[in-house]
């Protein structure tokens, strides 16, 4: 962090009026930038997809509990990790207090991983989430939605749109369903890395404080987070 210019409170009330001005810029650009994602074409779901979860087997019909939009969390957690990814975890620290509100807006959030659901129902209670999460060990979804791969797709795997490959045989991401009255289900939409900034409302208040993030050096952005119960005090 730069040293920061200590100046009189009128000099800084000018100071902040400038940068409001570009705050507001950025959030009608926002704003517009979220509109034209809703006039996304969609694309139907064909495929059937059968999901593990703590009632038993759910369609990806059935996740959607009743509402006509469903939003999908894809949490890094392969059937041979131990425990789940310590940024998904921050990630999924959101979660649970913002579901009662989704669900008032005719939206249902699921969480999915492709490790077993036991391991999944574990590492749950541990961090003492609430949350829908199933697991897609028995199915194609996770490798159909690009956050999955075998140990040869991730030398050149399609992450975040483009080939490049993935340092893992798991990535997050973010899919987002709509089901029709009669049924059918569409894809509306996926988002990846950076994209997923926005569910983490941590980061937001990081982007606020004279540090900001300070993530810089660091061998990859988010290399300091940790779980929630493995902080040092």
């Amino acid at each position: 962090m730069s040293q920061p210019r200590i100046v009189s409170r009128d000099e800084w009330l000018a100071a902040r009026k400038h940068h409001l001005s570009k705050e507001k810029e950025l959030t009608r650009l926002r704003d517009r930038l979220s509109a034209e994602r809703r006039e996304l074409p969609w694309v139907k779901v064909d495929k059937s997809y059968v999901f593990d979860g703590p009632m038993g087997k759910e369609t990806l019909a059935d996740l959607f509990d009743g509402r006509s939009q469903l939003v999908v969390y894809h949490f890094m957690f392969g059937p041979e990790w131990e425990q789940g990814c310590p940024s998904c975890s921050w990630a999924a620290d959101n979660i649970d207090a913002n579901v009662v509100h989704l669900n008032a807006r005719d939206v249902t959030l699921a969480v999915v991983s492709r490790a077993p659901l036991a391991q999944i129902e574990a590492f749950k209670k541990r961090m003492g989430w609430s949350f829908k999460w199933v697991s897609s060990y028995g199915n194609d979804f996770n490798r159909d939605y690009h956050v999955s791969f075998t140990p040869e797709e991730q030398k050149m795997a399609i992450y975040n749109y483009k080939a490049g490959g993935f340092g893992s045989s798991e990535a997050p991401g973010v899919s987002v369903f709509s089901k029709g009255a009669d049924g059918q289900i569409f894809h509306t939409y996926s988002c990846y890395a950076r994209g997923l900034d926005m569910l983490n409302g941590a980061y937001h208040l990081l982007d606020l404080v004279p540090k900001g993030r300070d993530e810089q050096g660091l061998s990859f952005p988010m290399a300091w987070v940790r779980r929630h119960d493995q902080y040092e005090a």
